[in-house]
């Protein structure tokens, strides 16, 4: 049931403060800003100097999450580190968050870090949602690409299966634009940026841990 307020008129409870959306300054925001906003909604992104809220996670996004960020921890060279949900500074009005992020160990700064440099990403993952279609295929590979990161994939929804399919694309560094180099349905298998192998099929099952050997159980 909603909150009614005495004068009955908004649904908030009197002793409810109101949140007043932050006012851009005349040339937009900057990629700094988002750490100094108050009150944004989590994974808020910032596309050419203009803000943008994430719709409601779908159930098939989060899982898609989980089965990327969980197959890329366990084969992914011990020089580099995954984490989902983490900003990339591409410049002054941008900074996106793309779903999955792969790059170097050294890149790390620090339990607040909010942002990683594009020089330092080495795989940026972006699962597709209803709202996020235009950004996800045309605007942030364009703007990945622009600044060098070497390795895209575009997750979409098989709607028949409820099934990923991963479009991977490599950067033609001769003119800073993406090659689509596969399309991988019920299995990835690749070998760049490393060997990985992902099963897609499995997006609703859970991690399990690797059981203890029978020298350690004794």
């Amino acid at each position: 049931m909603s909150a009614v307020s005495e004068n009955g008129l908004d649904g908030r409870l009197d002793h409810e403060p109101e949140y007043r959306w932050p006012i851009p300054p005349p040339e937009g925001w900057t990629a700094d800003d988002l750490d100094r906003i108050p009150g944004l909604p989590p994974h808020t992104e910032l596309i050419d100097g203009s803000l943008v809220f994430m719709s409601p996670q779908t159930a098939f996004h989060a899982r898609c999450m989980r089965l990327v960020e969980n197959a890329l921890l366990a084969q992914v060279p011990e020089h580099l580190d995954v984490l989902r949900e983490m900003a990339i500074k591409l410049d002054l009005k941008n900074r996106p968050e793309p779903d999955v992020l792969v790059f170097p160990m050294e890149a790390n700064t620090g339990p607040k870090q909010t942002w990683y440099k594009p020089e330092d990403v080495v795989l940026a993952v972006e699962v597709v949602s209803a709202d996020s279609r235009e950004r996800d295929r045309e605007v942030k590979p364009r703007k990945y690409a622009a600044v060098g990161v070497p390795n895209f994939w575009r997750i979409e929804e098989d709607e028949d299966k409820g099934l990923p399919v991963v479009y991977v694309y490599e950067l033609d560094p001769a003119n800073r634009a993406y090659a689509l180099t596969g399309i991988f349905r019920d299995r990835l298998k690749i070998t760049v940026p490393f060997d990985i192998e992902i099963d897609l099929t499995a997006i609703n099952g859970r991690p399990r841990a690797e059981p203890e050997s029978e020298q350690e159980q004794g």
